[in-house]
């Protein structure tokens, strides 16, 4: 049986404890970034426009990823999480703008709702460190 040395990483974020999750977990040469949204206190960076919601998720992400020793050329797979379907093109060009030639597995779909009303956009990533093309 194969273990891995496990890495929590924290965003800081007050929910993290409280819900009992990290922003990203690394396992041996596997990283797991939670849903990220561009959510803040004075509400979500971006305001009502997903395509720059995704801009900042993906910052967000970068960092996570950055901390674990990741890049965005590792990702092998994203999952968007969309609170209007219609907003799909909007979102799927800032991702695009990252992983066009990385083209990682993607699944998108459109949910009731996110966790609070202003955010539009959640995304999660998969990365295996060292599968970056060269």
């Amino acid at each position: 049986m194969t273990s891995y040395t496990r890495t929590l990483i924290s965003s800081g974020s007050v929910y993290e404890p409280v819900i009992g999750y990290s922003r990203a977990v690394k396992a041996g040469d596997f990283v797991f970034v939670a849903g990220t949204t561009s959510g803040a206190p004075g509400g979500a960076i971006g305001g009502t426009d997903a395509g720059e919601q995704t801009r900042e998720i993906f910052r967000r992400v970068k960092t996570a990823l950055d901390e674990a020793g990741a890049t965005f050329g590792d990702v092998v797979r994203t999952r968007i999480y969309l609170a209007n379907i219609a907003d799909f093109d909007a979102v799927g060009k800032v991702h695009g703008e990252i992983f066009g030639e990385v083209r990682p597995a993607l699944t998108a779909v459109a949910v009731s709702a996110l966790a609070a009303p202003d955010m539009l956009v959640e995304i999660d990533v998969d990365a295996i460190i060292g599968s970056a093309s060269a």
